[in-house]
């Protein structure tokens, strides 16, 4: 596949879901909003455009390509596995998300990388835009991580391209401030992380920000003991965001980027302890 197909197939999947969710999010929001889409969008959405500049300037390789790479050379485990294409598709696409379910905890477990990836959690609203609003530090161990993964597993390229529009979609997805009935829901997060189980995540109560840290499958947090089914608050009483970045003027993207490098980590790192 080459590599301007790849990135026309993942634009084109951003565009509409993007345009979807926000328009479902109109018609059927799931909570009132603390702030206006004027005073968080410009940065949520800067944030997003300056990642891709950036991670294509320092990172000119993508995942697509080195999955062509790995497939020519037979590297990784899949490469040496004689099973049907398809499985190999749907075993990488699976290992690819607890891959990620990892890389979450991860970014919670070590305070010098919760810095990082607390300017997510910073968010003082939670809709589609909290779920494309990541520092671009993260993104850029992120993308290194990604990277590793397809090395590792030899996945098929194709793998490559379904999970990156899966996991943008997903992210809008269960990020999004829409509602569901909830016994769809209920149903639902049995698969797949639905925007009330993750919106638990953004909590800014210290034990519900540690939890539901699936992005796509919901299955990881239930076999390894992270899910969590409510927010004690109930989903339109809960405060979103971090005690320690309250003020409305952290919602912009000059604080936004400076965060990681501003007062102590925090309680909110699962192995953290509070400081002064």
């Amino acid at each position: 596949m080459h590599p301007l197909d790849e990135t026309a197939i993942r634009l084109s999947a951003f565009v509409l879901v993007f345009a979807a969710m926000a328009w479902w999010e109109v018609l059927t929001p799931r909570r009132k909003r603390t702030y206006s889409r004027l005073s968080r969008w410009p940065s949520n959405l800067g944030i997003a455009a300056l990642n891709i500049v950036l991670t294509r300037l320092l990172l000119p390789a993508n995942a697509v390509g080195l999955a062509l790479v790995a497939e020519g050379r037979g590297w990784g485990l899949l490469s040496s596995l004689s099973v049907p294409g398809i499985a190999k598709i749907v075993g990488s696409l699976i290992m690819f998300d607890l891959t990620i379910y990892l890389q979450h905890v991860m970014f919670h477990a070590v305070p010098a990388l919760w810095r990082v990836h607390r300017m997510h959690h910073a968010d003082l609203d939670f809709d589609l835009t909290t779920g494309v609003r990541f520092h671009p530090i993260e993104i850029v161990l992120s993308t290194l991580i990604k990277f590793g993964a397809v090395v590792a597993l030899g996945t098929p390229a194709i793998s490559v391209v379904i999970f990156e529009v899966w996991l943008n979609a997903s992210s809008m997805f269960n990020h999004s401030n829409v509602h569901l009935p909830a016994r769809l829901d209920r149903y639902l997060r049995w698969m797949v992380v639905t925007p009330d189980m993750h919106r638990v995540h953004h909590s800014a109560v210290v034990g519900e920000t540690n939890s539901n840290f699936g992005f796509n499958l919901s299955w990881w947090d239930r076999a390894l003991g992270t899910y969590r089914d409510q927010p004690t608050a109930g989903h339109e009483q809960m405060t979103i965001g971090l005690e320690q970045f309250r003020d409305p003027r952290e919602l912009r993207i000059d604080r936004m980027l400076w965060q990681p490098f501003r007062g102590f980590a925090g309680a909110y790192a699962i192995t953290g302890r509070s400081a002064a």
